[in-house]
């Protein structure tokens, strides 16, 4: 009984560690856009969304019954060992994509960690896949479709309706809406995520013998978790919150506004109905729709697509890890140990890999590669954003190479250096080479590069004396 109690205690420890990295990892769910529109300091976010996490861990248990009941079948012969290793590979999962500043979802980090110890410890049967379908996978699908087509609606009646305002009275009104929607956000996301803790500490409780079947969590479990995600919260998951309002779409004050409270809508109603959804997936959605809900807004479809993948990949790589961690802790005490020693090695090591680059409160708003504005001159495909940093192609750069220098004090734009070359085409040739004849240089010509070029002073006519260049003995 002892050694149950001692490891029941490692476990309840692991869980509320989980539920650490899991506040710093999902703070940029409520608070990334209103910090990267600047409605509120990111200290001051931070600090609001941890004391609305506290506040929204008492106000249900239904998502906590989900995991602690519904996933993993009580009877199965589930150890406090297998709950151990399913932690250890959602916390590994969390601090890998929070290292990558990967918007990921600690929800299903942990559930593919229960499942993937759980399978390899007891066997397939004791997971409740009715339940992980409907409860879970179908979420997971719907939810960012259904926050982001809110989120799409919303932006565009949003900027429909104040289309004749004066636009510094809305972005102030519009900014106190973000405010109040993202610690609608925070409250939501404490009803959700926190639960999830609880529901792992209770189902903890009941392997070891210490609550019967189908439990409430205790009260102690329930401040505990609170408690817990809100210290994570209140660190700032910086490297995500980065990517979430910066790394996806550039978010104006109208569009956090609908972004958020379309979110908190859909977390709310899946918390009341015990959905065991993804705060990440409605968030990063949300802010997708609100992308495109903008006239000439645009959604950087690269790092969208990254996410994604690391959406499809959350479940079993945290459960590959758990799976290979239960194996060896169901070796006996010295199993658990390795386990113990070898997670806190690698969150070491990758704490260690984060201070190379660290991103904090001080520059999570810096444009970082990939996530520059797009060029001012409407180039490029409406709704789509590359890289600002892209190479240049290899027409281009031999374009950059022969263009002769614009006049003086004139601006280069692509229709100067056009008429520069000759007319050229499309494809990078002029239009005396169209006729497949070489054309001769043209008279000074002289390749350029630099951000204000000078063109040589024109010949002079017949009959006349060139007047000497200023600045040049003549």
């Amino acid at each position: 009984m002892e050694h149950i109690t001692l490891l029941i205690g490692i476990v309840i420890v692991t869980a509320l560690v989980f539920d650490f990295t899991n506040g710093f990892h999902d703070t940029a769910n409520a608070m990334a856009t209103t910090i990267s529109t600047g409605a509120l300091k990111p200290k001051t976010a931070v600090a609001m969304s941890a004391a609305l996490n506290l506040v929204g861990a008492f106000l249900s248990v239904e998502v906590a019954k989900t995991i602690s009941s519904g996933i993993i079948d009580e009877g199965s012969g589930i150890r406090p060992e297998v709950i151990f290793a399913g932690l250890v590979g959602a916390i590994i999962w969390n601090l890998l994509t929070w290292l990558a500043g990967l918007p990921s979802s600690s929800s299903h980090a942990l559930m593919g960690g229960l499942i993937g110890a759980t399978v390899a410890s007891v066997g397939l049967g004791a997971v409740n896949a009715d339940v992980v379908v409907m409860k879970v996978l179908i979420p997971a699908l719907a939810a960012p479709l259904v926050a982001g087509i809110a989120a799409l609606v919303a932006t565009r009646l949003t900027y429909r309706l104040a289309r004749h305002a004066d636009e510094g009275q809305t972005a102030k009104g519009y900014r106190a809406g973000q405010i109040t929607s993202a610690a609608l956000v925070s409250l939501a996301h404490g009803t959700n995520d926190a639960q999830k803790t609880m529901g792992v500490i209770t189902l903890a409780l009941i392997t070891g013998g210490a609550l019967a079947p189908s439990a409430d969590p205790p009260v102690w479990v329930i401040a505990a978790a609170g408690i817990a995600i809100a210290a994570g919260t209140y660190l700032g998951g910086w490297r995500i919150i980065r990517t979430m309002g910066k790394g996806i779409t550039d978010i104006q004050p109208p569009q956090g506004f609908a972004a958020q409270t379309s979110a908190a809508a859909t977390i709310l109603a899946s918390s009341h109905i015990g959905f065991s959804l993804s705060t990440t997936h409605v968030c990063s959605g949300a802010v997708m729709g609100s992308g495109l809900g903008r006239k000439g807004g645009v959604v950087r479809w690269s790092t969208a697509g990254r996410m994604v993948t690391g959406w499809a990949l959350t479940l079993p790589a945290a459960g590959l890890v758990a799976a290979g961690s239960a194996l060896l802790a169901d070796q006996g005490d010295w199993g658990v140990a390795t386990v113990a020693v070898l997670a806190l090695a690698i969150c070491l090591t990758i704490w260690a890999l984060s201070r190379r680059q660290p991103v904090d409160h001080t520059n999570v708003n810096d444009v970082h590669d990939g996530a520059a504005p797009a060029p001012a001159d409407g180039t490029g495909v409406p709704g789509v954003l590359g890289d600002a940093d892209e190479p240049a192609g290899v027409v281009t750069a031999a374009m950059r190479s022969v263009a002769p220098p614009p006049a003086p004090g004139t601006p280069v734009t692509s229709e100067a250096a056009a008429a520069a070359l000759g007319a050229d085409t499309a494809d990078g040739t002029s239009s005396d080479e169209s006729d497949g004849t070489a054309s001769e240089p043209r008279p000074g010509h002289v390749p350029f590069a630099g951000a204000e070029p000078t063109l040589p002073e024109p010949r002079p006519r017949a009959g006349t004396a060139a007047r000497p260049r200023s600045g040049v003995p003549s």
